[in-house]
């Protein structure tokens, strides 16, 4: 999320998900309808000078820009392009809001949840279909790029944690781990990519960055597992994203409101829904699922380790991820979840507003006090040695 609030003092709105014409003008002349955008304000500042903002869909060329600053007679003009890769619009539409509003017309047009998903993204963006499952296979491209970058070793000099995916795969072949061939995939996945964001290389933050390896690691390690086709992972994908919308809307992603149960626990519902799709579970079990795993996660708080998105978050991702594997299997088997998906993200608001602040990732409750996490920041921070061992720090 991004956002603008003012150009040289002056009052500009901008969240990075529209083309802005800005042209600074002596006076604001009447403007042809021919020349007004989606959306247009205007602006004074206190020097006199007025800035108009203009809106747009598509991409102003050259040509355009230089008969705005002629008809306007601006003293300057600038285009700035969006940041986002979907652009906002005038009367958005979309075709439900909420999980049970999407569950009710799916079962009733004998519709898949990852299609519901497909319009829905469709619909919110104002772009055809097969553009956004174009945007989704480069989405999963990133996110498997990242897998293989973390399994290949990372380095970076201020984190705590060492590079450990490498070793996590000598172990397996070694023989030295409990033969679990998909949980230990999701470890190895999640761990990649936890490795990868710690290292500032390239990682899709979904849910968040610090919940960056739960959902990606667990549908991806999951789908490999089950020869799935990358056009399967993107639907997949897509399901996982159409959960965590339905997320913000009663609930928040921000780990400084609700804890960790919003980033992992998020991540894990999200996680879990996309999975049981894959393994050929209802829609009502892809739900049920989701529910499950989010119920699971609640209370989960926030403590990193010398201020560092990376322990205890490691073990957080991975607890997600395994977490959203066994709910699937829970769903699969007819567990009850007793719960709906909309009342269970209802309520993680309700808990997340009764979590102390001290466990909302403030750097002052949990693990974050302990003597080992003061000693570990000190050393980081270049102000006193580290008694807790030599892969500190490396």
């Amino acid at each position: 999320m991004i956002k603008t609030i003012a150009i040289d003092g002056i009052p500009f709105a901008s969240a990075g998900d529209y083309h802005h014409v800005i042209i600074w003008v002596k006076e604001v002349p009447e403007l042809r309808p021919d020349l007004v955008a989606e959306i247009v304000s205007i602006h004074k500042s206190e020097e006199g000078e007025h800035l108009i903002n203009l809106s747009l869909r598509e991409e102003p060329g050259q040509a355009t820009l230089q008969t705005l600053a002629k008809q306007l007679a601006a003293n300057r003009i600038r285009h700035l392009p969006p940041v986002l890769p979907v652009l906002a619009r005038n009367e958005i539409k979309v075709p439900f809001l909420r999980a049970s509003e999407m569950l009710k017309a799916a079962n009733t047009e004998e519709s898949s949840l990852w299609k519901m998903a497909l319009r829905y993204e469709s619909e919110r963006g104002g772009i055809p279909e097969g553009q956004v499952m174009d945007e989704m296979d480069h989405i999963r491209g990133i996110m498997e790029s990242a897998i293989k970058t973390g399994l290949r070793g990372t380095s970076y000099e201020d984190r705590i944690l060492p590079s450990q995916s490498p070793n996590f795969q000598i172990a397996e072949k070694e023989g030295r781990l409990i033969q679990a061939e998909i949980p230990n995939a999701i470890i190895r996945s999640v761990t990649a990519i936890m490795e990868v964001k710690s290292s500032m290389g390239v990682i899709v933050a979904a849910p968040t960055a610090g919940s960056c390896g739960a959902m990606p690691g667990a549908v991806l390690a999951v789908a490999n597992a089950l020869g799935k086709s990358n056009e399967e992972k993107c639907r997949a994908l897509l399901l996982a994203g159409l959960i965590g919308v339905f997320i913000t809307l009663d609930a928040t992603f921000a780990t400084e409101e609700g804890g960790c149960m919003a980033e992992c626990g998020s991540g894990s519902a999200m996680a879990a829904a996309a999975i049981t799709w894959m393994g050929g579970g209802t829609n009502d079990q892809q739900m049920a699922a989701a529910s499950l795993a989010l119920q699971n996660s609640f209370g989960m708080i926030c403590d990193p380790i010398a201020n560092r998105v990376e322990a205890p978050c490691l073990g957080k991702n991975v607890m997600a991820a395994t977490n959203a594997l066994s709910c699937t299997n829970m769903a699969l088997a007819g567990y009850n979840h007793l719960i709906r998906f909309d009342e269970v993200v209802i309520a993680m608001n309700k808990v997340a507003h009764q979590i102390p602040r001290e466990l909302r990732c403030t750097n002052l409750g949990g693990l974050s006090i302990t003597p080992t996490a003061n000693r570990i920041a000190a050393k980081l921070a270049g102000k006193a040695s580290c008694e807790c061992g030599d892969e500190v720090g490396r």
